[in-house]
């Protein structure tokens, strides 16, 4: 009897999943159901396409259907899923072109739907020139329309945005970024970074309205004029909208186990709360390691991972998902930022008793004929455990942060990073590495507090 494999949704998390369940199951009958017209866009590439960085939008795609019907998957492009009823695997599905009703059994069920942007609902939503930041629909959209504009608002102050805001400067266009957090990049970074992030935008131009919420939008002539705000309004020939994103998994609601945002709840090998449904990437909940929890991440890096544990773990578990730290990077005109784990705001915020340290280093010795200022900031627990950090620079030292990421991973304390092995090359680093002063700094700091605690009551004699 042939295996009968759906897999719904096929960008990062789907595109691996097919191409691991193909490889490992060259029998199997896959069928793909996809609702675009393209699969495997990589929307982390738009600003760069926007800004011109990237001039063949083409070459933000890593596969497409003719190399899945290579590996002997039907892809069903302009398909859109109705209905899924995991008791009887059956789904239902439209063709978007023709109109004409599919029906389709299955033994084994992928939900890879990803993620979408999430749209308020407030007056003027529906006006012209409001763009979501997403597919490559969206891509082609910004870029048309953006031609016509000079003066764009971005609303949402996260990476995305963040990285539009740039594209659009380095475009010539006048910039509004609004947020409703009173820093930019809050999720990812601390306010020593933040506060320096946000003086670079502002030297560059941008017109940054933060601490503020979006209540509305004007217009003439079906068209966006203006932002409505809690704190003003802004004029505006254009926004974009890049406040967060919502897990698509409308399709299994009160069929598999969610989150209350409905991010879909898997175990270690993907399988959903119904045996024969596996799920990856953005529609999912992940294994938070700095609290062990699960939680909502939607980020590349786990959907690639994900999806190819799928594959991986479709008859038989066998690899286990070994979580995330989130760990995450942006580049900022000349800055390079980077994060892992929790930010000691949201260490704060879930209850944790943490303490951090921030330490401004050079990037290599003094001797040499150049060197950057670095900021490294290491968020760890009374015990020594590191849970996060941040860093940033005009060098790039961004991949500190993945070093970092593992020791998280790894549950280290500041104590075994400061003595860790690291080389030392004078073009590179200095004898005492970055990372090893940041945990010295750290594990002086413990002691300092230690000894405060320890020292004995004075007692007053009369």
């Amino acid at each position: 009897m042939t295996l009968k494999i759906a897999v719904i949704g096929c960008t990062h998390a789907g595109t691996a999943a097919v191409k691991n369940i193909a490889a490992q199951y060259p029998q199997a009958q896959v069928t793909v159901y996809e609702r675009n017209d393209n699969i495997s866009f990589l929307s982390c590439g738009i600003a760069l396409h926007v800004g011109g960085v990237v001039k063949d939008a083409g070459g933000l795609f890593y596969s497409n259907p003719e190399e899945l019907a290579q590996l002997g998957v039907l892809t069903r492009m302009r398909h859109d899923v109705l209905a899924i009823d995991v008791k009887a695997k059956t789904l239902k599905a439209r063709n978007l072109d023709t109109g004409e009703l599919v029906e389709d059994n299955y033994d084994k069920l992928v939900m890879t739907t990803g993620s979408w942007p999430i749209i308020p609902q407030m007056e003027g939503i529906e006006l012209g020139n409001i763009q979501l930041c997403k597919n490559y629909g969206h891509a082609r959209e910004i870029i048309a329309r953006a031609n016509d504009a000079q003066h764009i608002t971005v609303i949402g102050a996260g990476y995305i945005g963040i990285e539009l805001v740039e594209a659009f400067r380095d475009q010539g266009k006048e910039v509004t970024l609004i947020d409703n957090m009173d820093s930019v990049m809050a999720k990812y970074l601390d306010r020593e970074f933040t506060d320096l992030a946000g003086k670079e935008l502002q030297e560059r131009g941008v017109q940054l309205a933060l601490g503020r919420t979006v209540k509305g939008f004007e217009g003439e002539d079906g068209k966006v004029n203006k932002v409505l705000t809690t704190n003003g309004s802004f004029d505006t020939d254009m926004v974009v909208l890049c406040i967060g994103f919502r897990p698509g998994t409308d399709l299994l609601k009160g069929q598999v186990d969610m989150l209350p945002g409905g991010a879909i709840l898997v175990d270690d090998y993907m399988r959903t709360s119904n045996p024969d449904v596996m799920a990856a990437g953005d529609s999912c909940a992940v294994r938070y390691n700095p609290t062990g929890k699960a939680a909502y991440i939607p980020l590349a890096t786990n959907a690639v991972r994900m999806g190819t544990l799928v594959g991986m773990n479709l008859l038989t578990p066998i690899v286990r998902y070994q979580g995330t730290q989130g760990t995450s990077a942006i580049k900022l005109f000349d800055w390079n930022i980077a994060s892992t784990g929790m930010t000691e705001a949201a260490a704060l915020a879930a209850g944790m008793n943490v303490k951090t340290i921030t330490i401004q280093e050079n990037n290599r010795p003094e001797f040499m004929p150049t060197y950057e200022d670095v900021l490294v900031k290491l968020v760890f627990e009374n015990d020594g455990r590191i849970v996060g950090a941040q860093i940033m620079s005009r060098a790039d030292m961004t991949q500190a942060a993945n070093t970092l990421s593992v020791c998280i991973h790894n549950r280290m304390t500041v104590q075994e990073l400061a003595f860790v092995d690291f080389f030392f090359q004078p073009h590179y680093n200095k004898p005492w590495n970055l990372l090893n002063t940041a945990g010295l700094a750290a594990m002086a700091l413990l002691r300092e507090q230690q000894a405060q605690t320890a020292q004995p009551a004075k007692v007053e004699v009369a």
